[in-house]
C-alpha cells in the first residue's frame, strides 16, 4: 500500500561506488503496527480466518486513505482516472486496460474521489496488482529480514546507509529469489546483531 500510495524513497549505498538507489518507503515504525492491525484475531486454519483477514484488510485500507498524508497526496478533487493513474505511477506499474478500468470503476459515475470506500477499494486494486507483487517481491523480502530479525530499518545503526540492503537484494536477485541458495535468512539469524537481541 505504501508503494502504491507514495512510490519509493531514495537511499544511498557505497557498493560499486557511492550512489543513490530507490528503496521501500515504508519504515519499521509504520510496518509493525500496520501488520499487527491486519493480523489481529486471524488464526490461520481456524474457521472463518479468511473472512477475518479480509475484514481487517478492508478496515486498514479505509483508515489508510483517510490519513492526512494520503489526503494531501491524493486530494478528493482528483478525478477517479487521475487518482488511479497516480497510484499506478507510484507503484511503477503499467496496468492493463482491464486493471486500470476496474480500479476507476470503483468510483461508479462520480467525477471526484470523495467516496472513502471507493478510494480504499481502488487503492487495494492497485496495491494487490499481480505485476506490482512480482516486481516488489524480492525488495519486500529483503526489507522484512531487517524488520523481522533485526527489528529496525535497513539504514538504521549499525548501518549508515542501504549498502547491506543492496547487497542482499543483489544476491537474492542473482539467485532468482531463492533465499535458501542466497543464504539470506541463515545469515540474518546467525548474525551477532540478531543474537544479541536475546542475551549478552
Amino acid at each position: 500500500m505504501y508503494k502504491a500510495a507514495y512510490g519509493d524513497a531514495i537511499g544511498s549505498s557505497f557498493i560499486g561506488g557511492r550512489h543513490q538507489l530507490p528503496v521501500p518507503i515504508v519504515r519499521f515504525n509504520e510496518f509493525l503496527p500496520d501488520t499487527q492491525e491486519i493480523g489481529r484475531g486471524v488464526v490461520v486454519g481456524q474457521t472463518g480466518w479468511e473472512q477475518a483477514l479480509e475484514n481487517n484488510k478492508q478496515a486498514f485500507a479505509t483508515e489508510f486513505v483517510q490519513t492526512s498524508r494520503f489526503m494531501t497526496t491524493f486530494p478528493t478533487t482528483m478525478t477517479p482516472a487521475q487518482f488511479v493513474d497516480k497510484l499506478f505511477t507510484n507503484a511503477g506499474v503499467t496496468p492493463s486496460a482491464t486493471d486500470r478500468n476496474a480500479a476507476i470503476a470503483e468510483f461508479g459515475s462520480a467525477t471526484n474521489t470523495t467516496d472513502v470506500a471507493a478510494r480504499s477499494r481502488a487503492l487495494r486494486d492497485v496495491a494487490e496488482n499481480s505485476i506490482l507483487n512480482s516486481q516488489e517481491f524480492n525488495r519486500a523480502f529483503v526489507l522484512v529480514q531487517y524488520f523481522g530479525y533485526l527489528r529496525r530499518n535497513a539504514n538504521d545503526p549499525p548501518d549508515a546507509d542501504y549498502a547491506g540492503y543492496e547487497f542482499w537484494l543483489n544476491k537474492l536477485n542473482f539467485f532468482n529469489g531463492n533465499y535458501i541458495n542466497a543464504e539470506m535468512v541463515k545469515s540474518f539469524i546467525t548474525s551477532g546483531e540478531y543474537r544479541q537481541r536475546f542475551g549478552p
